[in-house]
């Protein structure tokens, strides 16, 4: 079983969590960071694009998140050498959006449990990592199978389960569900990690009070926010506009311009959310010619507040 730094760790998100910004939340005291999801037949065939998804940086410990439906080919992904850098392989079965629903992927497979559990054991049994798994608490509105779930998944062999206490059909509106997850982890033995919606301490503490959850899996909650995780061990924080230069230099050593360009705008989004006129401040960010120019106009909303 893994050793994790800390029972707070940064859930995947597309978009996000490329290795620049996993680095900068293993160096703020996430316990396990995990790379956006990556397609297995993408894997399987080496397409271009997964070789940025799959880039690190030598923190420790990382997972890599694959997404499919087919078992096999998700066996002998697990097992690619690819993936030998990495310390626990997770199964995405939790993603929402349409184009991978409709591929009978991601949260699709809560409506497909002997699918899923056919997954789980043969990636299982085909790698000598940790295999966890990532799911919501069910799939149409108002439906709960998130310990029907849990269990399967711990039958089948995974390590840990991160659930997010949402349905498909929520997709992310309302409020997580946390009395779903506190069922789960009554019920199994494998640890279990709460996701959505835990934003602060306050958040962190009434799930670990109050249940016999292993930890949080924070996701959204660490844009703009990537030192949450020491925030949340009572490690005195850095100021914000050092934490933006260190998210920028990381991003200038691992990706050509026009990637910095147009990933690091969306993260000054969450950076300035609160200051003043920061409607005014996102135009001028999303309307720069360059990124140090987007940064410029950020750090100015956040010295003027």
């Amino acid at each position: 079983m893994l050793n994790f730094k800390s029972n707070i760790i940064l859930a995947p998100m597309a978009g996000y969590t490329d290795s620049a910004f996993r680095k900068l939340c293993t160096e703020f005291g996430a316990g396990l960071t995990t790379t956006e999801m990556v397609s297995a037949k993408g894997l399987l065939y080496n397409n271009v694009n997964t070789k940025m998804l799959l880039l690190q940086t030598g923190d420790k410990p990382s997972a890599v998140q694959i997404f499919g439906n087919d078992p096999d080919i998700m066996a002998d992904v697990v097992a690619s050498e690819r993936l030998q850098n990495f310390d626990v392989i997770d199964i995405n079965m939790g993603c929402p959006v349409p184009k991978i629903v409709k591929n009978s992927e991601g949260s699709a497979l809560l409506l497909n449990m002997k699918l899923a559990e056919n997954i789980i054991k043969k990636c299982v049994q085909n790698s000598r990592k940790p295999i966890s798994v990532k799911y919501r608490i069910g799939f149409y509105k108002n439906q709960d199978i998130c310990v029907e779930f849990g269990k399967m998944c711990e039958g089948a062999g995974a390590s840990f389960v991160t659930i997010h206490g949402r349905t498909r059909e929520d997709y992310y509106s309302g409020q997580a569900k946390f009395e779903s997850i506190f069922k789960t982890a009554e019920q199994i033995k494998i640890p279990v990690f709460a996701n959505g919606d835990i934003k602060d301490i306050k958040d962190y503490n009434y799930i670990m009070n109050n249940s016999n959850v292993y930890g949080v899996a924070i996701g959204r909650g660490a844009l703009g926010n990537p030192q949450i995780f020491n925030s949340l061990q009572n490690i005195k924080p850095l100021d914000k506009k050092e934490i933006i230069l260190k998210h920028l230099s990381y991003l200038k050593a691992y990706f050509d311009e026009y990637y910095v360009y147009t990933n690091f705008r969306k993260h000054l989004i969450y950076y300035i959310n609160g200051t003043k006129n920061a409607c005014a401040t996102r135009n001028l960010i999303f309307t720069s010619k360059t990124i140090d120019e987007a940064v410029e106009h950020a750090l100015y909303a956040i010295n003027n507040g």
